[in-house]
């Protein structure tokens, strides 16, 4: 879930629990009436060298987005972005009681007020040129969507609207919002059992008064905030808490929706956190948009790379098998990474403070070929409620990847390259697979691309199959090649694809057929 609340820390924690198998066939079974076959970026036409990989600039403003669009993501070969909720939004004016320290936390966006464009980030005016500035890069745009709540707290917002728990004028009222006693089952107006279906459909989530997605007039606002973020450009979105939303409504609001600029259905991926039975599993959500995200992918990720205690690591050795043939949904309903906004700070995941094993479990999920990849890049924090870099009311300062405040994992060489790898190899299968039973793994992509991985605090030397003719290769995570040259570090394969390599500790070496010189 990605609202989190200090004043509602201890509901927030429970929020990420999934939920109930009964009645799975039957609501299968009417998915059909849905949207024809929804796309996957891949599918459209997002320029020479691109296949899918989209960057998750968490929080950064439009103008750093456009930037990035410009300077990094385009030429790296993304092939998409996810930006931040862009509909006006809760401004904290005064701090709470308790642990409630930053006056203006990053989860602020998560609770909206209006579906006007003035939010942390920016106006409406740079959000439109952002969306043109990266789709003239060859990047397509995804906004996260907050569709099944609205706000739990305040009453001033990021455009200068007030409004109260019920009350939005000129979109919400009271008859708008599910409510204790009438929908909601809980004594308290929450959810107090995530097993509980009406309780998880039509109970507050910590607090936050939550749509009547099931009300047709409901779902014509909804559809026209995204319409219009449709009509400006963005290809698709991210749709936050859709676990409680459900199916029904979710496919009902993605009816209205109208194609892209490019003539497709908008991709839509949808939030589902797993570890529960039934309807409200990642899994029973699959027909109900384009992907689901890959929460639970990214548990694996981490115990792979790092279990408990914390300074151990875990085994790439179990990698071996990743995606479906290890529980997860099949690779073209999810959407992959190694961390979001939330399982970054919640324990599910890897960060950025993991330094080098961040970098390399990346460096694995691009090469692997898993799901819909995201490399995702926000600021640094030191409490789970921080602010992203900010002036004093709130708006968010440009993006300086110079500086110690961000974090631009997107941008990192070790990144980039494997996006050029990820994008060579396309759809290779998974072959020559290769371990150490510990911490040193290897695998080809066909006879595409071929990748090693130490997770070890010391470097490794093998010999290995690659799976590429012979000849001398240069390595993509440490340089490009430029006029037959090299700028890395390079790798020789002899006759019969075999090569001796040294991996350096917590580091990759990678390349693919057009990475000869």
């Amino acid at each position: 879930m990605s609202v989190r609340s200090s004043s509602f820390a201890a509901l927030a924690a429970v929020a990420a629990i999934a939920l109930p198998m009964a009645g799975v066939v039957a609501l299968n079974d009417s998915l059909g009436s849905g949207p024809p076959d929804p796309v996957r970026p891949v599918t459209a036409a997002a320029g020479p060298g691109r296949t899918d990989v989209m960057a998750n600039l968490f929080e950064w403003n439009w103008t750093s987005v456009a930037s990035e669009c410009t300077g990094v993501l385009g030429p790296a070969g993304y092939a998409g972005v996810q930006v931040s909720q862009p509909a006006d939004s809760l401004k904290r004016t005064e701090l709470g009681n308790g642990s409630d320290t930053v006056l203006h936390p990053w989860w602020e966006i998560y609770q909206p007020v209006s579906y006007e464009l003035t939010s942390r980030m920016g106006t409406e005016a740079e959000f439109r040129a952002m969306v043109k500035t990266c789709r003239k890069a060859g990047v397509k745009v995804y906004v996260d969507a907050v569709v099944n709540h609205m706000t739990g707290q305040g009453s001033l917002s990021y455009g200068g609207r007030k409004y109260s728990h019920f009350e939005y004028d000129g979109l919400y009222d009271a008859a708008d919002f599910h409510q204790k006693g009438t929908d909601c089952p809980s004594a308290s107006g929450g959810i107090e059992d995530y097993n509980n279906l009406q309780q998880v459909r039509k109970c507050e989530l910590v607090g936050l008064a939550d749509l009547r997605t099931e009300k047709p007039e409901v779902r014509d606002q909804l559809a026209k905030y995204l319409n219009k973020l449709i009509g400006y450009g963005v290809s698709g979105f991210r749709v936050d808490a859709a676990k409680h939303v459900g199916q029904e409504d979710l496919i009902a609001l993605e009816n209205k929706l109208n194609r892209t600029v490019d003539g497709d259905r908008p991709y839509v991926a949808l939030e589902v956190f797993g570890g529960g039975p039934g309807v409200l599993s990642p899994q029973a959500f699959t027909g109900a948009g384009s992907a689901v995200l890959g929460l639970d992918a990214d548990i694996q990720i981490k115990n792979a790379f790092k279990s408990y205690p914390a300074d151990a690591t875990g085994s790439l050795a179990t990698l071996k098998g990743f995606g479906a043939g290890s529980g997860l949904v099949a690779s073209d309903k999810a959407l992959t990474f190694v961390q979001n906004h939330d399982t970054e700070r919640n324990g599910d995941a890897l960060n950025y403070k993991d330094g080098a094993t961040n970098i390399l479990a990346n460096q694995f999920l691009l090469g692997y070929g898993y799901g819909t990849p995201q490399v995702y890049s926000s600021f640094a924090w030191d409490t789970a409620d921080d602010s992203p870099p900010s002036d004093k009311d709130g708006f968010v300062t440009d993006t300086d990847c110079s500086s110690k405040a961000w974090v631009c994992v997107d941008a990192d060489q070790a990144v980039t390259g494997m996006v050029a790898f990820h994008n060579h190899v396309g759809g290779a299968p998974v072959r020559n697979w290769w371990d150490d039973g510990g911490n040193l793994i290897a695998f080809s992509r066909g006879s595409a691309g071929w990748i090693a991985l130490n997770n070890d605090k010391t470097a490794h030397t093998a010999t290995f199959s690659t799976g590429l003719s012979a000849g001398t290769y240069c390595d993509v995570t440490t340089g490009k090649v430029a006029k037959g040259k090299c700028s890395g570090t390079t790798v020789k394969v002899a006759a019969g694809g075999k090569a001796q390599v040294t991996v350096p500790a917590k580091a990759a070496v990678a390349f693919t057929k057009a990475d000869r010189v």
